[in-house]
């Protein structure tokens, strides 16, 4: 098998690390693959925060709710960033428009695009890695903290360093309840879905730990219900991002 997509095929989230450094090199190299990530029109919408400082490590912890990013090597925090391009803008006397829609989305799948790479890079060195979307829990606190302005926001942050713990591979959706040609077909879901709670549910009942007697879409449905983050909308809009 292809080396590059045989440790895709191994990704797992690693929450628990081994207390070693990961050198300013690598990690300046890391960020420089990440770089290399598809950008529309080539804007390249994001920044990302290295976190080094312990007490700031641990203060994110807190608000993000995953005690882990106290404990890693790495923190960081992956940015939708349109402040770059409104001093472009500024450079050569013109306005960028950028608090409609589809700059917003621009600059978060950029951002997203930027840390999957990074995530690939840091797992190919060995690496192992969690993404913390719990940095949107208190998004104006992490954003004061950073020092982030306007037009800039925390999409996610990501742990990075030495894997202490292992964990099976969760088993995907079947490859047929996301590949649709020629056009979307939602009739196949009932099958398809059935046979996935099964084996999901196999899964979490034999896994190494916390262990549960649950479907996948019984769980998605649970979640699903509930209100996540209702805050978010008001915060972008203060931050001058998707307000139109």
């Amino acid at each position: 098998m292809n080396e590059m997509i045989h440790k895709m095929e191994q990704h797992v989230s690693v929450r628990k690390y081994k207390k070693e450094s990961i050198p300013k090199d690598v990690v300046e190299k890391m960020v420089y693959a990440a770089q290399h990530a598809a950008s529309s029109h080539f804007v390249q919408a994001y920044s990302v925060i290295y976190v080094t400082d312990q007490e700031l490590k641990a203060k994110l912890a807190e608000l993000s709710g995953n005690r882990h990013v106290k404990d890693c090597a790495a923190f960081f925090v992956c940015c939708a960033d349109l402040k770059r391009l409104e001093l472009a803008c500024e450079k050569h006397g013109t306005e960028i428009k950028h608090e409609g829609v589809e700059d917003f989305i621009v600059a978060t799948v950029d951002a997203s695009l930027f840390a999957q790479n990074l995530a690939l890079a840091a797992e190919s060195l060995g690496y192992g890695i969690c993404y913390i979307g719990g940095i949107r829990n208190n998004p104006k606190e992490v954003s004061e903290l950073l020092h982030l302005p306007d037009k800039v926001y925390p999409v996610f942050g990501m742990t990075v360093g030495v894997p202490d713990e292992e964990h099976g591979i969760k088993p995907r959706l079947p490859v047929a309840a996301i590949l649709h040609e020629n056009g979307y077909d939602e009739k196949k879901y009932d099958e398809l879905l059935n046979e996935y709670d099964e084996t999901m549910s196999a899964y979490y009942k034999e896994r190494s730990s916390n262990q549960k007697n649950v479907t996948w879409t019984e769980s998605m449905s649970s979640f699903m219900s509930k209100e996540k983050r209702m805050h978010m909308k008001e915060f972008l809009s203060e931050k001058g991002l998707n307000k139109k």
